[in-house]
This record gives C-alpha cells, sequence and structure tokens, in this order.
C-alpha cells in the first residue's frame, strides 16, 4: 500500500554509549525549555559545565543497566506493532536529544513524496519541557513544508488508561495487600509557577486511573502519587518518591511510572535499582515496578483510535 502520511513520535531520546550520553546531556541543557536562559551564549556555556560535573556519575548509572537504554530499540519494537495497525501511514521518530534526530525524520518523509504528517508526542501528559520541547523542534525544523496535525495530550483516553490498568494487573499478585504509586517524572516547582500545567494533567490522571481500578473492583490498601528524580537544591514538585516510600515500612510497594510510555533509564535504572535500594534500606517487604506500556496491544489500538 502507498504510504500517504506520515506519524512521528515524538521522544527525548536517550544514550547508547558513553559518547552519546554526552550528547544528550549537552543537548538537553542547552534546550531553553530546560533551562530558560535567553542568551544562547550563557546558556551552553553553564550546559557545558553541567554536563562536565554529572558526566562520569551518570555513566556510572548507565553502566549498570549494560551501557545503554533500553529506549531505543522499545521504540522500534513499538513502532513494528504499530505499522501493522496503521498501514497507510509511514511511522518514524524524531528524538530530541540523541539521533534519529527531526532534521533526519524529515528528510525520510520528503523521500517518501508525503507532505501530510502527524506528530504524536509520547508524553502522555503536556509540559513545556517534554511535549513544547519537542513540538518547537520538529515544526522549525519543517519549514513550514508539511500540513502538519497534531495529537494533543492523551492521558485522558479510555483504552490508554485500560493498557496501564492492565499492566498493573499483570504484575501484581496480591493486589489486596499491596500499595500503589503512580510515580511521574519530578519538575522544579518554578516550571510549574510559570503555567506548565504538568501538574494539574498528572494529578488528573490519577484521579481517572484511581477512579477506573475501583470501578473494576482491583483495591489496593492505598493509592497515592509521588514525583521522582529531583536534582539539586531547588524546590520540586512534592511529595518526592523517596520521602514517600518512608511512610510504607513492612508494606508491599507497586510503581507504575505514569509519565513515561516506553521504558528508559529513569524506569530501568532509576525506578527499579536506585529506588529499590531507598525502599529496601526502608524496610519495604516488597517492591515492584511496572513496565511501561512499550507495544502494549491495547496501547496500540489507544494510538490508532487517537490518530
Amino acid at each position: 500500500m502507498t504510504k500517504i502520511k506520515a506519524l512521528v513520535l515524538l521522544n527525548m531520546g536517550a544514550a547508547r554509549s558513553k559518547d552519546e550520553l554526552k550528547t544528550f546531556l549537552l543537548n538537553m541543557f542547552n534546550d531553553e525549555n530546560i533551562l530558560s536562559i535567553k542568551n544562547n551564549t550563557l546558556r551552553s556555556m553553564l550546559a557545558s559545565f553541567i554536563v562536565m560535573l554529572r558526566h562520569d556519575k551518570a555513566w556510572e548509572n548507565y553502566e549498570q543497566i549494560g551501557g545503554s537504554s533500553p529506549l531505543h530499540k522499545l521504540t522500534d519494537e513499538f513502532i513494528v506493532a504499530l505499522q501493522k495497525e496503521l498501514p497507510q501511514y509511514f511511522i518514524t521518530t524524531a528524538m530530541r536529544y540523541t539521533s534519529q534526530f527531526a532534521q533526519t525524520a524529515i528528510a525520510k518523509i520528503k523521500e517518501q513524496n508525503i507532505t501530510d504528517v502527524t506528530l504524536l508526542p509520547l508524553y502522555p501528559q503536556y509540559s513545556t519541557t517534554t511535549t513544547k520541547s519537542s513540538l518547537d523542534d520538529f515544526i522549525s525544523k519543517a519549514n513550514n513544508e508539511f500540513d502538519l496535525n497534531i495529537i494533543e495530550p492523551f492521558y485522558k483516553n479510555n483504552l490508554y488508561n485500560q493498557a496501564i490498568i492492565d499492566n498493573i494487573k499483570n504484575t501484581c499478585n496480591d493486589i489486596s495487600n499491596t500499595n500503589l504509586i503512580f510515580s511521574a517524572h519530578g519538575l522544579p516547582q518554578k516550571v510549574i509557577n510559570k503555567g506548565d500545567v504538568y501538574q494539574k494533567h498528572i494529578e488528573d490522571n490519577v484521579e481517572i486511573l484511581t477512579k477506573m481500578l475501583k470501578e473494576q473492583n482491583i483495591n489496593f490498601l492505598s493509592i497515592s502519587l509521588a514525583y521522582q528524580s529531583k536534582v539539586g537544591p531547588m524546590k520540586w514538585l512534592e511529595p518526592s518518591l523517596d520521602s514517600a516510600l518512608e511512610e510504607f515500612k513492612e508494606q508491599n510497594i507497586l510503581i507504575y511510572p505514569i509519565s513515561f510510555i516506553i521504558d528508559n533509564s529513569e524506569t530501568v535504572f532509576e525506578l527499579d535499582i536506585e529506588y529499590r535500594e531507598i525502599a529496601e534500606h526502608i524496610g519495604i517487604k516488597d517492591y515492584k515496578v511496572v513496565k511501561c506500556l512499550n507495544d502494549s496491544p491495547t496501547f496500540i489500538k489507544a494510538i490508532k483510535e487517537l490518530v
């Protein structure tokens, strides 16, 4: 079948080597949506300084997961599954901080002689630091050469949320004796104070999922929300996951990474290794992390519905 449209999956990207980790960090901290410094030279200088401080320690973390984030491999598998459901689309990716960058995706779409392009940010909830950054990057490089359609944040989609519930049920064998924590990637509070809707979207998503779990008679001991990944001395969204875990000594915990679609270093290292160590130190009896949706058949149906 001739591909008449393109579907571009937008995401942050991830490191597959020590050199690419440096590229990732440099590009991320040079993003004015991350470091809100208007002067490009000053932002670049600060970005280089931050990377110099963080790179080697960050690489030590990557070494614990085999020296590569699983995001790219899992994204490729996701595309294969999605392509079967959407044969009329040419499906590709545009990563924000590592290849494949937007420029390459655009070149591939042009090779297919496609002008009708749908952008799907793989961020369920909107944030200036993720959704806006990825969209701005692609749109600026597309240079008005395509008819663009943008899929809005999809955290309210019923099939998407059902896919999450399916993953939760398949991971937890003892729901009635387990506390469920939805873990979202944190943001500095000042980002929210400037009008970013991320926190509201996260809280709305947790409310939707809590209601759906109750309607399906899936009754955890408790359901709560916490934020991971805090760095630096400034105030971040609360409660932090490490402080939230302290409430559950000698209890069972199930973590669902609510702000991620594809597993990455924040899930396979940070949640499953780093926070596990914190949980064991606290004395939590059983600590489990639910896999992201990745190529979940129900999530594939959700994407088909959205597109």
